[in-house]
């Protein structure tokens, strides 16, 4: 039999992953030509999450657990798990109950047509319209950016194959973004749409930060653009520079009585200057960190509990 495995990266999620459990479970109950596994990573929760991660996996021998010895953030923990999991394929879905587990016999489907990636795709959320549209705009800028074809709107929710999981293990990145990183790979990649609908319980645990690092992250791994453009528009304002210079010069040997340059075009063209300098500085300071945190090598997470992984059921 071929075996699914589920893997589910949870933080302060205690009113959410019993129903999870419970759904994937009803969701596999008819699908008995498979067995499965369901991997939840749990970062270092501060509410009961791992309390009820216990219980859940005393009574269900599917259920498998990793408790993390810190936050080890929104990027490596959930990479961390699915490089734990054994089945032939691998089903990403968050914890807050926004990646709908009944879509999972449709991934099943087309996985079996022969699709190594099937990757659900966003076309609508119960989310703020507002929020909504920035992702919509972020998807569109970094696939203009980007040198590969990325899947837009796609969170991430998907069914992985096992090989492609292999060659993830192989490239160990320790800090991975890792809707590109399947992109580059050049599998053929099958789409499903679906809608996201809105958080019963809790909150999001997302925030500006959080968004912008994975923005930011996109952007370095898969695209040379923003320093290439600070390279041209050095360039250009250089030249606009010299050329505003000039025709300063000119005026003031045309007009030499009448003619006043004043503070008011200096301080403003120092602050717009500056201004540049530092967008640009930070742009190249994202890429030269991206090249710290490959060159330092940590693991993706320290691990301090795990649960039913030497249940030999369900190897």
């Amino acid at each position: 039999m071929k075996k699914i495995s589920f893997i589910s990266p949870c933080y302060n999620e205690e009113d959410n992953i019993q129903e999870l459990v419970e759904r994937i479970g009803k969701v596999m109950e008819a699908l008995p030509q498979y067995t499965y596994e369901h991997v939840l990573i749990d970062n270092a929760s501060k509410d009961k999450t791992v309390e009820i991660l216990r219980q859940i996996a005393r009574d269900d021998k599917h259920v498998k657990v990793i408790v993390n010895m810190r936050n080890f953030g929104h990027i490596r923990s959930p990479f961390y798990g699915m490089l734990q999991c054994t089945g032939d394929a691998i089903v990403y879905l968050a914890s807050d109950l926004q990646d709908p587990p009944e879509m999972v016999p449709d991934f099943i489907k087309k996985w079996e047509e022969g699709y190594k990636i099937v990757l659900a795709v966003k076309d609508s959320s119960a989310e703020s319209p507002l929020f909504f549209l920035v992702r919509k705009f972020y998807y569109h800028l970094i696939g203009k950016l980007s040198e590969i074809d990325l899947i837009k709107n796609a969170t991430g929710f998907g069914l992985y194959d096992k090989r492609v999981m292999d060659i993830a293990r192989e490239i160990d990145d320790p800090y991975p973004y890792f809707r590109g990183l399947i992109c580059d790979l050049g599998f053929e990649i099958a789409t499903l749409k679906f809608h996201q609908p809105a958080r019963k319980r809790g909150f999001t645990k997302n925030n500006f930060y959080t968004l912008l690092d994975i923005a930011l992250l996109g952007i370095t791994n898969h695209s040379k653009v923003p320093l290439r453009l600070a390279t041209m528009t050095g360039f250009c304002l250089g030249t606009l520079s010299l050329l505003v210079a000039f025709i300063y010069l000119v005026c003031k040997l045309i007009f030499w009585q009448s003619f006043q340059m004043g503070m008011a075009p200096l301080i403003i063209s120092m602050f717009f200057f500056s201004a540049v300098q530092l967008f640009f500085i930070g742009i190249v300071g994202e890429y030269i960190g991206s090249i710290h945190t490959q060159v330092l090598k940590r693991p993706l997470v320290v691990e301090k509990e795990r649960i039913n992984f030497d249940n030999d059921e369900n190897k």
